[in-house]
């Protein structure tokens, strides 16, 4: 499988971020879990909820997963999810700062597959796994591009640092999500819809075939990325999110973005487990 990439952009000093989760206003836990990571061919380093780190070398990988299933096994697989991607990407680091398309390609599907197959055989295993599933968006930044891999409907936007428009990358799979990006509903109508929160696609659950969205971008100093659960989105539209990261002193990155727009989406709406980690390219 190979990616496209459209054009080519200097490699990146280095990253600043912030994430923040809240199991909401409704439900009596929290099955959301995020990631950041910094590593190369010989350590891997989590990262705080926020924070800064120059390049050099390393990559960087970030990550956003929603669980679900009976009793706490929504919690538990989103926890695996993300812990698998700690154990498993750090291997397939190379020397070489430089990852092509078809290497990058092989990694997120190799490491999706073998997410997949380590959940569904916990659902198989232990009857208080049965059902267990995840979403999975996650962000491989190189100094060259950002390739990401992405089943479910958590999200991953993109705000260039000279655009106003935010855009998302992933593609919800959903039946709605469907209907959205091929104009036969709008955004309005996308997030009233019955049907919205029915996945088409999830790791685990004994699913037999899972088969990730896999792309790349280039970037440049200043631009944004959102990764983001779906409780995020069901209190704040796509103009609120690009609003809010254009906000004034977002460019600073003083205050903690994340933070901001998880409180904010409570405010609006609450129902469900809410997860933002936001990154910016400096």
């Amino acid at each position: 499988m190979d990616i496209k990439v459209h054009s080519e952009a200097p490699a990146f000093r280095g990253l600043q971020w912030s994430g923040r989760t809240d199991r909401g206003k409704v439900r009596p836990n929290n099955e959301d879990a995020f990631l950041g990571l910094q590593f190369d061919d010989r350590e891997v380093h989590h990262l705080g909820a926020s924070g800064e780190a120059l390049a050099g070398q390393h990559h960087f990988a970030f990550a956003v997963s929603d669980g679900m299933g009976g009793a706490r096994a929504g919690e538990h697989a989103s926890r695996i999810a993300v812990q698998k991607i700690t154990a498993l990407l750090p291997r397939f680091h190379l020397r070489s700062s430089s990852v092509s398309e078809t290497e990058a390609a092989e990694v997120m599907g190799e490491l999706f597959i073998q997410i997949h197959e380590a959940l569904s055989h916990l659902g198989r295993s232990y009857h208080e796994c049965s059902g267990m599933e995840a979403t999975l968006s996650l962000c491989w930044f190189t100094p060259w591009r950002m390739f990401f891999g992405h089943v479910g409907d958590s999200r991953i936007y993109h705000l260039p640092a000279a655009a106003q428009a935010i855009r998302q990358l992933s593609d919800d799979d959903t039946h709605v999500g469907w209907l959205l990006r091929n104009g036969r509903i709008n955004e309005r109508e996308a997030r009233t819809h019955p049907q919205r929160n029915v996945l088409q696609k999830a790791l685990g659950a004994g699913n037999q075939f899972v088969t990730p969205q896999i792309g790349a971008v280039t970037y440049e100093s200043g631009d944004l990325f959102l990764l983001c659960s779906d409780g995020l989105v069901e209190g704040l539209y796509d103009s609120h999110l690009a609003e809010f990261l254009r906000s004034p002193g977002s460019g600073r990155f003083g205050a903690n973005l994340a933070h901001l727009l998880v409180e904010e989406s409570l405010e609006r709406n609450g129902r469900d487990n809410t997860t933002a980690l936001v990154i910016r390219v400096i």
